[in-house]
């Protein structure tokens, strides 16, 4: 998973449900060590000014590598192809010390690089352009437990007397504390280790290590294909409490840049407006699936 990632739509998201945890979106990224033909290390900054100089993790699939096999390597390549610019990438891992916030602050921000291909819509710190794709949280579980595919939301009764594999620092954590499922959840951090990759959360599915898994799809989506006897469903919004805003488990991603950097903000807006298409399905065919969060369950 991408926690990091996941830890800025935990400020965007659980922030408005009241809870003060840090990270939603960003929480489900993956590695791999793939050899592979390996991209243009990043220039200086303003050393050329016909690239488009992308800040990416070097190893964290489905998102990024120097291989260049993430889905947001495919993006970065259509964008830099739309815009009449050399694609240069400065690689830096998202999972250090501090997670996306600091690997943030230590490429965009200070200019090593000028984009990034995924943030947040509405992030209140970086420069973020119009999304380009919304996706959400998702159930997996196996298709064969028909226990599992009782459940339909995070408040699902079913949901009692199971064990629930989430990501460290996301939403679905925050929903978990708020509805007494603390002693149900098994905790996987991906963040971290550069040597784990989202697979695990699927492996633990299909071990029975736990038997359901809410986590963001695009994480595991590119995955999803070596585990055919596992099944997804979306996770709906959904109020907890009388009074409580609605809780969403589906996010807008956008790119980021600078705030300062408007200029570039535009040129990629209008590559996003007009190539929705070809973005839309470069994400499709890396396994990312599209949904809108609609439907809120009242609470009861």
């Amino acid at each position: 998973m991408r926690p990091r990632f996941f830890s800025r739509l935990l400020l965007l998201g659980t922030a408005l449900i009241g809870v003060g945890t840090a990270g939603s979106a960003y929480a489900a990224r993956a590695v791999s060590t793939k050899a592979g033909s390996t991209p243009e290390i990043g220039v200086a900054p303003g050393e050329d000014s016909a690239a488009l100089r992308v800040c990416a993790d070097p190893n964290y699939l489905p998102f990024s590598n120097k291989a260049g096999e993430g889905f947001e390597n495919k993006i970065a390549e259509i964008v830099a192809k739309a815009m009449g610019r050399k694609l240069v990438y400065y690689w830096l891992s998202e999972r250090g010390p501090g997670g996306y916030p600091n690997f943030l602050a230590d490429a965009l921000d200070v200019g090593k690089c000028d984009v990034v291909m995924s943030l947040p819509a509405g992030d209140p710190e970086e420069g973020g352009t119009d999304p380009y794709y919304e996706s959400a949280y998702v159930f997996i579980s196996k298709k064969a437990d028909t226990r599992a595919q009782a459940v339909t939301a995070m408040s699902s009764p079913a949901l009692r007397a199971m064990k629930i594999g989430v990501q460290d620092d996301t939403t679905p954590v925050s929903a978990i504390q708020m509805l007494g499922l603390v002693d149900n959840a098994v905790s996987f951090d991906v963040a971290d280790d550069p040597n784990v990759s989202p697979r695990i959360l699927l492996d633990a599915v299909k071990s029975g290590q736990v038997d359901i898994v809410v986590t963001w799809q695009p994480a595991i989506g590119a995955f999803l294909k070596d585990y055919p006897d596992l099944t997804i469903r979306e996770v709906p919004p959904e109020f907890y409490g009388p009074g409580l805003p609605q809780v969403t488990y589906a996010y807008k991603i956008a790119m980021g840049v600078r705030k300062k950097d408007t200029g570039l903000r535009d040129a990629l807006n209008t590559v996003i407006n007009g190539h929705k298409q070809e973005l839309s399905d470069a994400l499709a065919s890396s396994g990312v699936r599209f949904y809108s969060g609609k439907g809120a369950i009242p609470y009861n």
